[in-house]
């Protein structure tokens, strides 16, 4: 919950974008961590940053596990794509409360904030704000269909399916707004045209070769991954893609998202034990991914001080995560809802 006066917590924290061990009390003053201090004697307690997922679509929960068959661009292609008309024909109150309902669970699970596709023009983004209204979760929404402008950004589906793209891309600019494309997902075709709108943000690049990869990271451009959501939507079967270790191994950004409520929950803790288990990357570069995302919405996220109260309270003891000998690598395989105590998340 936010927070107003100030409060002291104790326990063994993950401190800094190296998620550096250590045993200390946090003060946290008007949502700011105002003071981290070494202690002697630890609570017991863990203190994590709190997640960002930095890919969803929340409008899709209206169609959750609805049997869909076809290929990608039948299920969710605009705009005659199934979700499209799943949304098209949901009544407006129908919408939001799904989308709150999303929310909500992704809080329960650790998100303290997201980056949502919104569908829908400028009501959708509406819908939006009104779903996450007074909710401790920081939507950073990037609209579609004319949404672009009156939110936090434009999210464009592929390059190939927009005709009026550096319109779009223009007018985001030209008014201080976050570009972000949907890239590589099903082939590495619409890549290259992504890359010269210069984005603040990829999505997917599942199908990027070594040489795109090399000049997404030049560029400096973050790639927020969909592990699950490609392996259900059928556009991978290998731990080679999406590429992960390549993007870790070159020196890219990686963020963690879950894409299509549709077809995955949105909770991201399922989302690092899944990466784990198939990319075999370390459980540090995981959470890193799915942290990091927090820089979409301006700020850190990691637990540093002068920066937002932006973390978990986890209780070990309430099941068997007591005896664990790596908290990292039991936060990212382990953890589920029953573990976290308390979210701190003032993001908003």
């Amino acid at each position: 919950m936010q927070q107003s006066s100030e409060r002291v917590i104790t326990g063994r924290a993950l401190l800094g974008e190296d998620l550096q061990e250590e045993d200390v009390s946090i003060t946290v003053s008007g949502g700011i961590i105002t003071s981290i201090e070494p202690v002697s004697r630890p609570s017991g307690l863990w203190i994590v940053p709190a997640f960002f997922n930095a890919h969803t679509h929340l409008g899709d929960t209206v169609a959750m596990d609805i049997p869909a068959r076809g290929s990608l661009a039948d299920l969710v292609k605009p705009p005659n794509g199934l979700k499209h008309r799943i949304l098209a024909e949901t009544p407006r109150a129908d919408l939001v409360r799904g989308m709150r309902a999303s929310i909500n669970a992704m809080i329960a699970t650790g998100t303290a904030g997201f980056a949502d596709f919104r569908e829908g023009g400028v009501d959708g983004v509406a819908a939006l704000r009104e779903a996450a209204a007074g909710l401790d979760c920081h939507p950073v929404i990037l609209g579609r269909d004319g949404g672009e402008m009156v939110s936090d950004g434009a999210g464009i589906s592929s390059v190939h399916d927009m005709k009026n793209a550096e319109e779009v891309v223009r007018g985001a600019r030209a008014a201080g707004k976050l570009v972000a494309f949907h890239a590589g997902e099903k082939n590495l075709d619409d890549i290259d045209d992504a890359l010269t709108f210069e984005p603040d943000l990829l999505v997917h690049c599942t199908h990027a070769t070594e040489g795109q990869l090399r000049c997404i990271v030049d560029m400096g451009i973050p790639i927020a991954v969909c592990p699950r959501s490609n392996w259900v939507l059928g556009v991978t079967a290998s731990p080679a893609y999406p590429p992960i270790a390549r993007i870790l191994k070159l020196g890219g950004t990686l963020y963690l998202g879950t894409d299509n409520v549709m077809f995955v929950q949105p909770d991201l803790l399922q989302e690092m034990a899944f990466t784990s288990t198939v990319y075999r990357v370390t459980p540090e570069e995981i959470l890193r991914a799915a942290i990091a995302g927090a820089r979409l919405a301006g700020i850190s996220g990691y637990l540093e001080e002068r920066q937002s109260a932006h973390f978990l309270v986890i209780d070990p003891s309430r099941v068997n995560l007591s005896f664990s000998r790596d908290i990292r690598a039991t936060i990212v395989k382990r953890l589920d809802s029953s573990s976290i105590g308390q979210n701190i998340l003032t993001l908003q």
